[in-house]
């Protein structure tokens, strides 16, 4: 019996039971181990926090098969020399093959307060508590975001969006905001907040958190809800383990998607090192290349080298009318991106 466990039922764990569940025979099984039992879709979590879609549409059922058992779990460790993994509620999971698509979770980069009085919106059930935060504000209350990336000036803007009534500040340590994209793009948002009355701080440095307070850089800001979104780091399983890893403490693998000296397992989507950022779109296609080669394996044949993952493009939102994307490199702004950011959503959905 070739027993497959998959950490993970993001995007690329997912990817890889769907790739694999056609393809397998009665001597092989696969369970997928999830802290919940469906798949959430992780880029969306801004609008669910800011109440402006429904659980609903950002949740879909994990595949039914005969050769699938899902444990709905909290994963606590990975012993490598057992070959098993450690639950909180259930007997340990052992495995012949194994698949480590954790994910991510908050970097508060050692600042006080950070993780005990900031709201995230890295896993569903934190996001529902954002959710309840911001929902619950009072008129002409203060909502502060901490990171100008991507899921912060998502998350910003849809805010706006759906509390007209409150005031928001994006701080964040750059000198703009989404400081991976283009200046254009960069510009792009820099107007919408400014004509929607989001006021940015650049080059914060946030010392410390309290309830109701922000300090930074030696002021304090009085802040109703401070949402958090400054970075992430692999998951605390991953950390725990003793195999190369690199300076974010992703594991290092091979061309194979295997960690070196345990060729059996494999490693997806923000735990592994990549020379990619993490990304939804990265994580599915390391998913099918994984199950590529491991179903390789499993029929006793020798798995071709998989070719260099290219990211298609990046998309990103600003409210329900306006976003913003590099698409092979160039530049979108507008309604345009918004669009089609709403298609791949959708299609995802409608795929799984």
């Amino acid at each position: 019996m070739n027993r497959i466990v998959i950490l993970g039922g993001g995007y690329g764990g997912l990817k890889i039971a769907q790739q694999m569940l056609p393809h397998i025979d009665q001597d092989t099984s696969i369970t997928l181990i999830d802290r919940n039992p469906y798949h959430s879709m992780k880029t969306e979590f801004y609008a669910l926090a800011a109440g402006t879609i429904a659980e609903k549409d950002i949740r879909s059922d994990f595949p039914t098969h005969e050769r699938l058992h899902q444990i709905a779990d909290e994963i606590l460790q990975i012993n490598l020399e057992q070959q098993a993994i450690f639950l909180r509620h259930t007997e340990k999971v052992y495995y012949d093959y194994l698949i480590v698509g954790l994910g991510s979770e908050d970097n508060f980069h050692g600042i006080d307060g950070a993780s005990d009085y900031t709201y995230k919106i890295s896993t569903i059930k934190k996001t529902r508590q954002t959710y309840e935060a911001v929902n619950n504000m009072k008129n002409y209350g203060t909502a502060t975001i901490v990171g100008g990336g991507l899921s912060g000036v998502e998350m910003a803007s849809e805010l706006r969006e759906s509390r007209p009534d409150i005031n928001i500040r994006l701080l964040d340590r750059g000198e703009s905001i989404l400081r991976n994209f283009p200046e254009s793009i960069q510009g792009h948002a820099a107007e919408w907040f400014n004509e929607h009355d989001v006021e940015l701080v650049f080059e914060s440095k946030v010392d410390y958190v309290e309830p109701d307070i922000v300090c930074n850089a030696g002021m304090c800001l009085l802040s109703d809800v401070t949402i958090w979104t400054a970075g992430i780091k692999p998951s605390k399983v991953v950390d725990k383990l003793p195999v190369e890893k690199d300076q974010a403490g992703r594991i290092v693998v091979n061309d194979y998607h295997q960690i070196p000296e345990y060729p059996n397992i494999y490693v997806s989507g923000d735990c592994a090192s990549l020379s990619l950022p993490p990304s939804a779109q990265l994580a599915e296609q390391q998913g099918k290349q994984i199950a590529d080669v491991l179903l390789h394996i499993l029929r006793g044949k020798d798995p071709k080298k998989p070719s260099k993952i290219s990211v298609k493009g990046t998309l990103g939102s600003l409210g329900k009318q306006d976003g913003f994307g590099l698409t092979f490199y160039y530049p979108l702004k507008g309604i345009l991106p918004r669009v089609i950011k709403t298609g791949v959503l959708w299609y995802h959905k409608f795929q799984n």
